[in-house]
């Protein structure tokens, strides 16, 4: 009986372990782009659009802009994808990739739009 406790507590604990290495991968914390230049692993960076100049190429499936983080810094972030819609009028961004060649190379976008979602109040 106490071998069977031990091998039920063994497999227990490996469980606790393996969740917690696949918790913290999976985990991707906000930087400022001082930081992504540093990181080994995707981060997200937040902020808001530094130019109004968003280059998309002609296939739709590349997108380039200038992003201002929270600490006033300015990068070139490249998005693989199609363009979001309302990035123009965007309020905040949220770019999730890594930092390369002088350059943000984002896997994700995540673009927070300003009040055109909400109701209009009639008085």
């Amino acid at each position: 009986m106490k071998k069977y406790r031990l091998v039920c507590l063994a497999v227990i604990a490996g469980f606790i372990a393996y969740s917690v290495f696949v918790f913290q991968s999976s985990v991707t914390p906000y930087v400022t782009f001082s930081q992504a230049k540093s990181a080994k692993s995707a981060v997200q960076v937040k902020g808001t659009l530094a130019s109004p100049k968003i280059t998309p190429t002609e296939d739709g499936k590349l997108t380039q802009f200038m992003l201002r983080d929270d600490a006033g810094e300015e990068v070139a972030v490249v998005y693989r994808g199609v363009k979001p819609e309302g990035l123009e009028q965007a309020t905040g961004i949220v770019a999730i990739g890594k930092y390369s060649n002088g350059q943000f190379q984002a896997d994700k976008l995540l673009v927070k739009c300003p009040s055109k979602y909400q109701g209009s109040v009639n008085k």
